[in-house]
């Protein structure tokens, strides 16, 4: 299947409603159908204004995180169109890619 990778750039003190931005997308990913869509914590990362974030062993709170999925085109355009809806301010890259499954019982 074609389609894209959707990759989000986040931290985890990025609210939404009263959730971390990250969560938010997981869940609205869940709502539309998308198959899947994997949350990872980064160590250390930089932004657009080149300040650091970073885990710390005490404090979590400016840790980098990303949220990845392979969607199709209508699952996108109706992702974004809920992230332009909810005014939601996230960095994301989409990048076009085949997807599916192999392997596993026949």
């Amino acid at each position: 299947m074609n389609g894209y990778q959707l990759t989000f750039f986040t931290q985890q003190t990025h609210r939404h409603h009263g959730k971390p931005v990250a969560h938010w997308l997981v869940e609205q990913a869940r709502a539309l159908g998308i198959h899947g869509a994997t949350l990872i914590g980064a160590t250390e990362g930089f932004g657009a204004r080149g300040r650091i974030h970073s885990a710390h062993f005490i404090d979590l709170a400016d840790q980098p995180v990303e949220v990845v999925m392979a969607v199709t085109q209508g699952e996108a355009d109706r992702l974004f169109a809920i992230l332009r809806e909810q005014k939601v301010k996230v960095v994301y890259v989409k990048a076009p890619v085949e997807f599916g499954t192999i392997g596993g019982e026949e």
